[in-house]
């Protein structure tokens, strides 16, 4: 009996880890692409402060 109850428990902990792992990779995800929109808008931003003090 213990067996069978350590088990579960081992493949519940090991399923919440996977689920958390994917979260936390979603999260990086969507932070990098964030990131990589924000850094775009300045850059933009940045060749049109140029162009116009030209």
């Amino acid at each position: 009996m213990y067996s069978i109850e350590y088990d579960l428990a081992v493949d519940r902990l090991r399923s919440l880890r996977a689920e958390a792992d994917a979260e936390a990779r979603a999260r990086r995800l969507r932070a990098a692409r964030r990131w990589a929109r924000r850094a775009e808008y300045a850059t933009r931003r940045a060749a049109r402060a140029s162009a116009a003090v030209r």
